[in-house]
């Protein structure tokens, strides 16, 4: 192996799978056991008012994304998974965890903002 840019970045990025996987699974762990919703649908670091509501959603997310990177790093260390299929598997993880976060913060928000509007005609 020949230690050039390319592989440096490669490892930086299996290295940074770990941690990765470890905050996305403790996040799930304080939602579903330790039911804390400080880190549930987040819009500007702060938490919706009915954010019990949105828990399991972002607990789910956040475990089903945990695992996928985890099953990534034992795929690479035991089974020896290729590189651009592992860095797509991460990727696409990283980046649909992104997204999905996204919307459920963004969902959290308006239809709190659509209540709000309700009971202010009403």
């Amino acid at each position: 192996m020949i230690f050039d840019t390319s592989t440096a970045l490669n490892w930086i990025l299996f290295i940074a799978l770990f941690p990765i996987a470890f905050i996305w699974l403790r996040r799930a762990w304080r939602i579903f056991f330790k039911k804390d919703y400080s880190e549930v649908a987040l819009s500007r670091g702060e938490p919706p008012p009915d954010a019990a509501r949105y828990a399991p959603w972002t607990g789910t997310l956040n475990l089903i994304c945990g695992l996928i990177i985890v099953y990534t790093i034992l795929s690479i260390v035991i089974l020896g998974m290729p590189y651009a299929t592992w860095s797509a598997l991460a990727g696409s993880t990283l980046w649909m965890k992104i997204i999905l976060d996204f919307v459920i913060g963004r969902h959290a928000r308006l239809a709190n903002q659509f209540k709000n509007t309700r009971k202010q005609h009403s």
